[in-house]
């Protein structure tokens, strides 16, 4: 089986910090390469994997001013898709653009839809279902008129994430500084509740940062601490009382929220979105509806079993079960068309 794998080019796959479309690309590659699928990552060529790198894009353009998005990007699906002939199936994690030029191959194609953020983007998936095999990422992020695959939610290296039994006295926020993430929320309930809040994550609505953000940021109480990777990641997500996901969109996924999982960090969620999928209420952490629910929830965070928390990451959001699933998939679609 020769599976070409389609990056996106905003960052660098695997991304240094923040890039979670980038990231579960890397992932997906790494574990299938790992079970001995010949793989071929079509991504920037400063990206890093131990299957077969191609590409054209010298770098990601969210950090290389030079790269034109829009050039690039279309510089990139035309690299891929004149060499579709030599695979026998081609996923897609680069969003739809790539749908384009499925009429014009015989391989199959899977895209897995990283979050469906509004009908506007439909033309651009309905008209393809029949040449391309859709994946939804969480069962609350599937489109009504669209039909799909499969639903296989994202899964992390839990080994990467060292189990911190004990935590910290702290609450953490880890995300986009965005008003979709609630950034503002996670303030509001660690000054209601007397505690410390760190705070990391790329800034994305500057304007949002400016007046929601760095008016509470004291570097005591209130810590902002930007994009951090590696160590420093898992050491802030497993140094926490809690982290809070106080989101105010109806989230696809929330990597951070298994991410904190495997680390044993409960997690505080507004019930929207994919929550309810990850996060079994006082299992793993607590659904709430508002602030005041919230407000409780980390009064009540004594009561979630750190353990409980590790062990639902290692059997619900282990990479290895993603694999499988993926696997599994392009098996069928092989299959059906042989």
């Amino acid at each position: 089986m020769r599976i070409a794998m389609l990056a996106p080019i905003a960052w660098r796959t695997p991304p240094r910090h923040y890039g979670p479309w980038e990231l579960v690309t890397s992932l997906l590659t790494e574990a299938l390469h790992t079970r001995g699928v010949d793989v071929t990552l079509f991504a920037t060529l400063d990206s890093q994997t131990a299957a077969t790198l191609d590409g054209v894009v010298p770098a990601g353009y969210e950090e290389d001013p030079s790269i034109d998005a829009k050039v690039w990007e279309f510089r990139h699906l035309s690299h891929l898709f004149a060499q579709a002939g030599d695979f026998d199936l081609i996923h897609n994690q680069a969003d739809f653009p790539a749908h384009a030029f499925a009429p014009l191959i015989g391989t199959p194609m899977v895209t897995t839809i990283h979050g469906f953020s509004s009908d506007r983007i439909l033309p651009m998936y309905k008209p393809f279902e029949d040449r391309v095999h859709f994946v939804a990422i969480s069962a609350a992020d599937r489109h009504p008129s669209l039909r799909y695959a499969a639903t296989i939610h994202h899964g992390i290296p839990v080994n990467d994430f060292p189990f911190d039994p004990v935590g910290g006295p702290d609450l953490l926020y880890f995300g986009r500084i965005h008003p979709d993430k609630g950034p503002a929320q996670a303030i509001a309930a660690a000054k209601a509740t007397g505690h410390a809040l760190d705070m990391y994550g790329v800034v994305q609505d500057a304007g949002h940062h400016e007046r929601e953000v760095l008016p509470h940021v004291d570097d005591t109480s209130i810590r902002f601490h930007g994009a951090v990777g590696g160590e420093a990641r898992t050491r802030a997500l497993g140094g926490a009382k809690a982290l809070l996901h106080l989101i105010e969109f109806d989230e696809p996924f929330g990597l951070s929220v298994i991410e904190a999982m495997a680390c044993g960090t409960p997690v505080i969620a507004n019930r929207r979105g994919s929550m309810s999928e990850l996060i079994a209420d006082g299992v793993n952490g607590f659904l709430v509806d508002s602030m005041d629910e919230a407000i409780a929830a980390i009064g009540r965070i004594g009561e979630i079993d750190r353990a409980k928390c590790r062990r639902v990451a290692v059997e619900r959001f282990s990479v290895e079960r993603m694999a499988g699933e993926y696997l599994d998939l392009y098996r069928r679609i092989l299959a059906a068309n042989a």
